[in-house]
């Protein structure tokens, strides 16, 4: 079942962005000594809460995890890799790894793309991001 993120959440019925939704996340940092620095611990929110294993549609732009023109696993971010997560501009809420459906290979692309696939929210382990999406599929928009 694909929710309508926007109707879960009571937002305009028009938006169908799911960062919107992905966003609905609180920070606490607290020191973590098997890192031996501050990390900071999530709060997902019960919208978030409810969407924890459906499968939903996201867009975005794909940040590479290797220099392969093409993968099956990649990095989905709500902003282009110049303002992305990574970049130190944005929050983890912000972006999601991707495992594509069969292992898939994606052509790295510049554009916005859209994915749908079964979303998996991980607010306990510090050294993974927060979102996964799993047995993904891509559309270029």
């Amino acid at each position: 079942m694909i929710f309508n993120l926007s109707v879960l959440i009571g937002i305009n019925a028009q938006s169908k962005d799911a960062w919107t939704t992905l966003g609905l996340v609180t920070f606490r940092t607290s020191y973590n000594p098997e890192y031996m620095m501050e990390t900071k611990i999530p709060k997902i929110s019960g919208a978030v809460e409810k969407i924890d294993g459906t499968i939903i549609e996201v867009e975005g732009y794909i940040i590479p995890l290797t220099g392969q023109i093409s993968q099956s696993h990649f990095m989905l971010s709500k902003f282009p890799q110049s303002t992305c997560f990574f970049c130190g501009k944005a929050g983890p809420e912000t972006a999601m790894q991707v495992f594509m459906k069969n292992n898939q290979k994606v052509k790295i692309t510049e554009r916005k793309v859209k994915v749908k696939g079964t979303l998996l929210v991980n607010p306990k382990d510090a050294s993974s991001l927060l979102y996964t999406l799993e047995n993904a599929e891509i559309f270029e928009l």
